[in-house]
């Protein structure tokens, strides 16, 4: 059939759907379901015969836009908090492993490229960390005590400018995305570096274990936040760079609604991190397996919430 015969046929038919969808008072899920499997037929159809045509964009959108209204039309749950934490925010990260391997590896590697700058090149850790910190820090190790920067603000205080701070850094990097996913490789660069930079700079004076066991208690899930809001900024990124079927603006839209709830699945971890950084990591002489456990657990809760749970929902699925 001709794409002009094609038209005449159901111009009729999808002018009535698009009606239907700006009548908001005669909203009906059942018809609406009936309506998208109508719509998905069309568009098939227009996929294998006119790819690439105004017709197969025009019935894209508006079958996104049925699609939208069905579950839009649907009432909420009362448990719909819940279900946003066990099923939802898994069942979004089930999708997104990919983008949270390549957030990693990003990120992995930038640490790789300060801590080899920092060995080249004496003056780096100054230029990435400051001389105000690198030569407090230089005093505290003279002291004897070279995490004493953990003890010295007041609890309360820190933990609030701490969780802002780790909520700006994570946001920055999803709105990285916006610039396309070369914006987020540079947060995760700048960040990695940075890591790499502090790692190096306690390694030259014999340190790194010791800072290690006492900056990751609350390191582990501020990094892990770090790597996960990447993640949320390349899926709006490779929304924008990569449409597939959908048309560019409601391939981003729907790649910006569910980057910003990765963001959003992030909140107790910026509070929880934010909570150890500030109550306690400042006990820098507590037992090596109590930091080990809280390290571990930490950890462990990462992998579990945002790789193990949605991967098994999807095989559940």
């Amino acid at each position: 059939m001709r794409e002009v015969a094609f038209l005449r046929k159901n111009a009729d038919k999808w002018k009535e759907f698009e009606s239907l969808l700006k009548d908001k008072s005669q909203d009906d899920p059942d018809k609406l379901a009936d309506l998208y499997i109508e719509l998905s037929a069309d568009l098939a159809y227009a996929q294998a015969n006119y790819p690439g045509s105004k017709t197969e964009e025009y019935l894209n959108q508006l079958s996104v836009a049925v699609h939208d209204e069905i579950y839009r039309s649907k009432k909420e749950e009362t448990n719909r908090l819940i279900t946003f934490w066990t099923r939802e925010l898994p069942g979004l990260f089930a999708t997104k492993q990919k983008e949270l391997l390549y957030s990693f590896i990003v990120f992995t590697v930038a640490i790789g490229i300060g801590v080899l700058s920092s060995m080249n090149d004496p003056s780096f850790v100054r230029y990435i960390m400051g001389d105000a910190y690198v030569n407090m820090t230089i005093s505290n190790i003279d002291r004897g005590d070279p995490l004493a920067v953990y003890k010295e603000a007041e609890e309360m205080n820190m933990f609030f400018a701490i969780t802002v701070n780790n909520v700006r850094v994570s946001f920055y990097a999803f709105a990285s995305g916006l610039l396309t996913s070369l914006g987020v490789g540079m947060v995760l660069l700048n960040n990695g570096v940075m890591v790499g930079a502090f790692i190096h700079f306690f390694a030259k004076y014999g340190l790194v274990a010791e800072a290690l066991r006492v900056i990751f208690i609350h390191g582990t899930l501020e990094l892990s936040a770090i790597v996960i809001a990447g993640a949320a900024g390349f899926v709006v990124g490779n929304g924008f760079l990569f449409p597939g079927t959908r048309s560019r603006k409601h391939s981003f839209i729907k790649a910006g609604r569910e980057g910003l709830k990765m963001i959003i699945g992030l909140v107790p971890v910026f509070v929880a991190a934010g909570l150890l950084e500030s109550f306690v990591t400042r006990y820098t002489e507590m037992p090596i397996w109590l930091s080990l456990f809280i390290i571990l657990s930490s950890l462990a809760f990462i992998l579990w919430y945002f790789v193990y749970l949605p991967i098994t929902l999807k095989k559940k699925q």
